[in-house]
């Protein structure tokens, strides 16, 4: 594959595919821009020649909304910071940036995100633009940190928008599906570094929907795994503390890490593919073995973890006084079915925020997202699950599996339209779009 640099025009043969690998797209040509002009000129190109253009991050959305056969956008050389702004509690960073370096380098300056998700893989630009969020009572997404952002649109124009500066852009692009332009720089809202400290302890299922308000009202940030085809759960409530680190010891991070996320994980679900009768045992001793403790670090080292099994997923908002109905629906769905679920059910809340397509826009959400092990068949459990999710209002994750479009959207979004107009407006021959923007914004 040759690939193009700058505004170059290298054809591009190789497909591109996502990180869960159930998405690939042939594009007709790759970019590499290093600046915002040449970010700018490329897509002044595209248009002359009539191509779509999409950009890339890490493609971790299992959705394709960034598939292209056009020009397709590499972010690599968008990276670094651009700004720090003690007065001001800001940063301004490069599109493309990774969250991992962005967390890294934000603690070597004494500062600290807010909030963040469970992975930090993502470019910066990638994460926000299909809502990524983790879990907080008070503390939104990463998209409700932007206090400012960067977009270059269609015909090439760089728009600088805030609440103060192109206020209806701003609304709309800080989760814009890429919709609206390219994101070439995101100004984020920091404070100083600080501590968590987080405990995890087992739960029963009952015990934790049962207490769920208050567990949630008593805690910053509080999120509970429940394993299907048991009644146990794990649960983890982070609070801010005044230190000092005292991060997991290795004989407990190699448990927690491995068993739930990564080696031991691995070969549990590769046994379940093989033969899914052994999975509800195995759900058993799984769920039991992860014994409580209590550890404190900076933020990322507790928010975050590695995750290196694959896996497909789905993962809805649903109203947050919904959650315990819609988990009990879930749970006797299950246990009436004939499917085998290797992976536990992750649940998570964030408060209200005002982007025109959050998932929590205008309302207190609480999430709930299925998995199945990669390779493994998954349509049943979906489908059943999202039978569910949709009964109770539910939004799903911009940026994973649904099967929604811009009719249900128009219904679960009160300011849908106001969306769709703004893209009219910035993208009216549908420069940025494709099938999947087509099915959840409509022609």
């Amino acid at each position: 594959m040759s690939t193009a640099t700058g505004t170059g025009s290298g054809k591009s043969t190789a497909a591109w595919r996502n990180w869960a690998g159930n998405v690939t797209a042939r594009p007709a040509r790759e970019v590499t821009p290093a600046s915002v002009d040449e970010l700018s000129a490329a897509l002044r190109q595209a248009k002359d020649e009539g191509l779509r253009a999409k950009p890339v991050g890490t493609g971790h959305s299992f959705t394709a909304a960034a598939a292209t056969d056009g020009l397709l956008i590499r972010p690599e050389l968008l990276t670094g910071i651009r700004k720090i702004d003690r007065e001001a509690g800001t940063v301004t960073v490069e599109a493309g940036t990774p969250l991992k370096r962005l967390n890294a380098a934000l603690a070597r300056e004494g500062l600290s995100l807010t909030n963040m998700g469970d992975i930090m893989e993502q470019t910066v630009s990638g994460a926000t633009s299909t809502g990524t969020h983790g879990t907080g009572r008070d503390s939104a997404s990463i998209s409700a940190q932007i206090t400012a952002l960067e977009l270059v649109t269609a015909d090439g124009t760089v728009l600088t928008c805030s609440e103060k500066e192109n206020p209806e852009v701003f609304a709309a692009a800080r989760i814009g599906l890429g919709a609206l332009g390219v994101i070439s720089a995101i100004t984020f809202a920091v404070e100083p570094v600080f501590f968590l400290t987080a405990r995890e302890e087992p739960m029963t299922f009952d015990k934790v929907t049962s207490e769920f308000d208050a567990l949630y009202a008593e805690n910053e940030h509080f999120e509970f795994y429940w394993f299907p085809h048991t009644g146990n759960c794990t649960t983890k409530r982070n609070n801010r503390s005044a230190g000092p680190a005292a991060p997991p010891g290795k004989v407990s991070a190699f448990v927690e890490d491995e068993i739930l996320s990564n080696g031991l994980f691995q070969v549990v679900n590769t046994i379940g593919r093989a033969v899914p009768a052994t999975i509800p045992g195995i759900a058993k001793i799984s769920s039991k073995a992860l014994s409580a403790r209590t550890y404190t670090d900076i933020p990322y080292k507790v928010f975050t973890s590695p995750r290196r099994v694959r896996f497909m997923e789905m993962e809805y908002a649903v109203p947050r006084a919904a959650l315990v109905e819609t988990l009990r629906e879930l749970k006797t769905m299950v246990e009436r079915s004939n499917l085998r679920i290797s992976f536990p059910v992750e649940v998570r809340t964030a408060p209200a925020d005002d982007i025109t397509l959050s998932t929590a826009s205008g309302r207190e959400s609480a999430y709930v997202a299925v998995h199945m092990y990669r390779g493994t068949p998954y349509q049943a459990y979906f489908t059943a699950a999202e039978r569910i999710f949709t009964a109770h209002e539910g939004r799903p994750h911009w940026g994973k599996i649904h099967t929604r479009d811009a009719d249900y959207f128009a219904r679960a979004y009160p300011r849908f339209a106001e969306f769709t107009a703004l893209r009219d407006r910035l993208d009216p021959d549908r420069m940025f779009g494709n099938d999947y923007l087509r099915r959840v914004l409509g022609a």
